[in-house]
């Protein structure tokens, strides 16, 4: 029996197109310790929207005494919504009103916050509650109950959905805790159906500490796609802290799943809880040894990648290569990008790289150009008998 090679054949639910979302100014912004000015925010909301970013998370409207990154939150939101942005959008042949715009809103508090700005003009499209599975890291980042929160969550996401904002259910530790470790698949599937009958517009699932393995994101998408069958309702997100988060999302896509987010270098993690030179409350004590290697997957290489599948993203890869490389200057030092620093693989290689003299060698052998194995063998090599180790045995 012949193997079948076309891997959308092998995967039928695999997508030709999806949607990459960026988290760089929010979940990336918020894990660095030192103050990134509102301008900075500004500037790379609007070129990442402007590289072909359609989904982009931008601030956290919760407690600036907290999370004090985000203390210009309003200023930040702001200038995304202003007509002057919306005039170069325009020009660049972006639709504007086809941006999605996203803040996060853990505590009924921010989502009231979220109300506020829509109702001024200025508020996001949509807002991000979240739980973990783990009750012991959903404590950690809410302080509350499960039971309790399921009621907040109930009770915000009607007022959303009353002021035309859509929630964003956000189901984490699912593949394992950083506090208590394994847990079970079959919970987050529940999780998800319970934000969904709540009046939650689309799920993001949530790998928070790489815990993800390419098998186990199989086979979790497969559940989640067969008790929730509309991939437009799931969004992947994958931390990199082992370097296997590609492997995870090479899975993903082939359960099915076409809506993906990352970050600018791979920034981003658990909430400072140093801002300069003070000390914040952010979520308390980091639950990771090194800073440098606990953030998403990188949005350049994740967007390369899947460049190179040849599915469709809407991104200009070369303006975001740009960006990701001005990052950073921003951060102050490199960042885990490797395609910022080696590009795509061209398909037209790079001949500058030849070595000289080929042609005059292929000339004085009398051979043709292009020619692959001596003129005097077969078209089709003809294997032995026995070959390989079969053949020294």
């Amino acid at each position: 029996m012949a193997t079948e090679y076309d891997y959308w054949k092998i995967f039928p639910r695999m997508p030709r197109k999806v949607t990459i979302g960026d988290i760089t100014v929010r979940d990336g912004f918020q894990h660095e310790e030192k103050f990134i000015s509102t301008n900075a925010k500004i500037y790379y909301a609007q070129e990442l929207i402007l590289a072909g970013a359609k989904e982009i998370e931008v601030i956290n409207l919760g407690s600036p005494r907290n999370i004090p990154q985000f203390r210009d939150a309003e200023q930040v939101i702001s200038a995304l919504r202003g007509k002057e942005f919306q005039k170069r959008c325009e020009k660049a042949g972006i639709k504007y009103t086809d941006v999605v715009i996203t803040a996060v809103t853990i505590r009924e508090s921010a989502v009231d916050r979220a109300i506020e700005l829509k109702q001024q003009g200025i508020g996001p499209d949509r807002i991000l509650m979240m739980v973990s599975t783990d009750p012991e890291h959903h404590y950690a980042n809410s302080g509350t109950t499960l039971s309790q929160y399921w009621r907040e969550a109930e009770r915000c996401i009607q007022k959303a959905t009353d002021a035309g904002i859509k929630m964003c259910g956000t189901v984490s530790t699912i593949w394992g805790s950083p506090i208590t470790g394994a847990t079970r698949l079959e919970d987050a599937v529940e999780f998800s159906k319970r934000f969904l009958s709540i009046g939650a517009h689309d799920i993001e699932h949530a790998d928070h500490d790489g815990s993800a393995s390419a098998d186990q994101v199989y086979r979790y998408f497969s559940m989640v796609l067969d008790a929730l069958p509309d991939p437009e309702a799931h969004l992947c997100h994958l931390h990199e802290t082992k370097r296997v988060a590609s492997a995870s999302v090479l899975a993903a896509l082939q359960a099915g799943i076409c809506r993906f987010e990352g970050t600018l270098g791979g920034l981003g993690g658990q909430p400072a809880n140093f801002l300069d030179d003070c000390p914040v409350r952010g979520t308390g004590d980091y639950y990771y040894k090194d800073p440098r290697y606990v953030g998403l997957i990188t949005l350049e290489d994740l967007v390369v990648m899947i460049d190179e599948m040849g599915i469709e993203h809407g991104y200009d890869v070369d303006r975001l290569l740009h960006i990701g490389a001005q990052m950073e200057k921003t951060i102050g030092r490199r960042l885990r990008s490797d395609a910022v620093y080696n590009g795509r693989t061209l398909k037209e290689g790079h001949p500058e790289f030849g070595r000289p003299g080929l042609r005059k060698l292929i000339r004085k052998l009398e051979e043709n150009p292009g020619q692959l194995i001596p003129a005097e063998w077969p078209r089709q090599a003809v294997l032995p008998e026995k070959w390989g180790p079969a053949a020294w045995k």
